[in-house]
């Protein structure tokens, strides 16, 4: 067995975080009251962490770019048929559900802009759209949006238990240190300081976008 750096620093700092935040967002939302300033933020912190990682996908270590991402439904058939049982980075199915969770927690993020609950708190960005736009909005971020974000992440921890117990697989470990045992030597990832320079630079750049898109509502 080779071990071989697969998930740079940034990569595991922006899935942690992510972990993070929408744990902070389910509890905040639920909790409602004074709590929906925190909710406003995380949501907001969520966009910046999303728009991190659209564009890490580009400049990131080899195997966060989204170039890596196994797709194609030759490669998930090979994987169904236990033909490929070792992977480097994601696997065709961790490679479909990390498109479908971020393209939904953007959707959701999206939808909570522009939401309004009609008694005390309105999203950033719900006075430059159409009322209609924002019942629609609001009906979808506290209904339907919500309650597949929670089957999602249910999904991804059933995951990760049933690779562990069924298939000795811990998927873990990589996210915390970066690091994976293989059978075969492959490209490594980057993660020198000059790369981590770089994704401090793209994280403040988003940060500056997010906080520009959110200003609008109040200008």
């Amino acid at each position: 067995m080779v071990t071989v750096r697969i998930w740079d620093l940034p990569t595991r700092l922006f899935h942690w975080a992510l972990v993070a935040c929408v744990m902070g967002l389910v509890i905040t939302g639920n909790l409602g009251g004074n709590a929906m300033v925190w909710h406003f933020r995380l949501g907001q912190a969520v966009l910046t962490l999303l728009l991190f990682r659209l564009c890490w996908g580009v400049l990131g270590g080899h195997w966060s770019r989204w170039s890596q991402l196994a797709l194609s439904p030759a490669q998930m058939l090979d994987y169904l048929r236990g033909r490929t049982a070792h992977w480097a980075g994601h696997n065709p199915l961790g490679s479909w559900s990390v498109l479908l969770m971020l393209a939904w927690l953007l959707l959701q993020v999206g939808s909570g802009l522009v939401s309004d609950d009609e008694i005390a708190n309105a999203g950033p960005l719900t006075a430059l759209v159409p009322g209609a736009v924002v019942s629609a909005a609001t009906a979808w971020h506290k209904g339907v949006g919500k309650s597949v974000l929670l089957l999602l992440v249910l999904l991804h921890l059933a995951a990760i238990a049933w690779y562990r117990l069924r298939k000795a697989q811990a998927l873990v470990p990589a996210m915390l240190h970066g690091d994976k045992s293989l059978p075969q030597a492959v490209q490594a990832s980057r993660d020198g300081s000059r790369q981590r320079l770089l994704a401090l630079f793209v994280l403040l750049a988003c940060a500056a976008a997010v906080r520009w898109l959110v200003g609008l509502g109040t200008a």
